[in-house]
């Protein structure tokens, strides 16, 4: 009998503890990353910017640039920048905006990129996916995984605790894409990627059931841990099914119907999820969820994050739109306005204050 297997696109390092930002250096060379030292570092006028004297002793072969947003024309600049020096591989030091620049950079100039995030904001910091502002709006574009992770937690606890929270809606959240993921299979015939479902499932189970709060060293572990999982789910799958379901179509109609009061992104998809839950009937599971939102201090209610239930009522109607193709909960009931305003109010009453 043969032996069957696959190769799962995954980083080779994921550093997760306190005080691993000191160790990059020796990190990189003792896993023949980098041993001459020669790296590109791309920071923003941040945080990371701020950690650069800090980091810098630890890299002393190290060039330095600084990104100054998180457009397509920044990467590309950010690309032509480094191209020529002959690195061994790109550091993307910093939030989110710079991790994405950094991993279409090297792409780009077809160098391994390392990610190093100072928050824990989005699962984007391991996902073979990097978003960038355009003449468009935004756009995703398909890049490698990064080949190592290094997330120092004692960082993570220095940024605004709202990018904590945030992480926390976007983990959450999986467990309603993965819900959906499941009805298309049953409806649709789409084929789910049970490795990559079980990977999502789990960093979101392990977020919505750890007792810990936004200020424990073990709750940001799993935390850290399980957006990383996320990104490798989607590395598996080959797409964002393992974490993209009805949550992130609200999340992206909120988006684009009011782009300049939209709230933080995991901020939205978890109230999105906790909504989902309720419309596809799993009402103990959305009053659970929503009630572990509330406690690390996430919106579960539109007008927590400035926005009327009118205005949220509109943007689950206009969800679908934003993914076309894509199957949830919202294509499957495909329900009026006068259906979402009345599942909105069953839900408030069944979330309790």
């Amino acid at each position: 009998m043969p032996v069957l297997t696959r190769l799962i696109p995954s980083p080779v390092v994921v550093d997760i503890r306190a005080g691993a930002l000191d160790d990059l250096g020796c990190v990189l060379a003792d896993e023949r990353i980098s041993h001459s030292g020669k790296l590109a570092v791309a920071v923003s006028g941040g945080s990371g910017a701020r950690l650069r004297e800090r980091v810098a002793p630890s890299l002393p072969g190290a060039d330095w640039f600084e990104v100054g947003g998180g457009t397509l024309d920044d990467a590309i600049k950010l690309a032509g920048a480094m191209k020529g020096g002959h690195y061994d591989a790109v550091v993307g030091l910093g939030g989110g905006k710079i991790i994405d620049c950094a991993k279409f950079a090297a792409a780009r100039i077809g160098l391994p990129l390392v990610a190093v995030p100072t928050n824990l904001a989005h699962d984007g910091l391991c996902s073979p996916v990097a978003t960038l502002d355009n003449d468009a709006g935004r756009g995703s574009y398909g890049v490698p995984n990064p080949i190592a992770v290094v997330i120092d937690l004692d960082v993570i606890r220095e940024a605004p605790v709202r990018y904590v929270r945030a992480g926390i809606g976007d983990a959450v959240s999986n467990v309603s894409a993965i819900a959906d993921w499941e009805l298309a299979n049953r409806v649709k015939g789409e084929r789910i990627d049970g490795l990559a479902a079980a990977m999502a499932r789990q960093a979101g189970e392990a977020v919505l059931r750890h007792p810990g709060g936004v200020g424990d060293n073990d709750f940001l572990q799993v935390l850290a841990e399980g957006l990383v999982l996320t990104g490798i789910a989607m590395s598996v799958s080959g797409d964002s099914r393992p974490a993209s379901g009805a949550c992130h179509e609200i999340n992206h109609a909120l988006d684009l119907l009011f782009p300049t009061r939209a709230a933080a992104h995991g901020e939205q998809c978890g109230l999105g999820a906790a909504f989902a839950m309720h419309l596809r009937g799993a009402h103990e599971e959305s009053a659970h969820m929503a009630g572990v939102l509330r406690r690390h201090g996430l919106p579960v209610l539109p007008e927590e994050i400035g926005f009327t239930p009118d205005e949220f009522v509109r943007a689950v109607e206009f969800a679908p739109q934003t993914r076309p193709g894509r199957y949830t909960i919202l294509e499957h009931l495909d329900l009026e306005t006068d259906q979402i305003k009345d599942m909105y109010a069953d839900y408030v009453k069944a979330i309790g204050s």
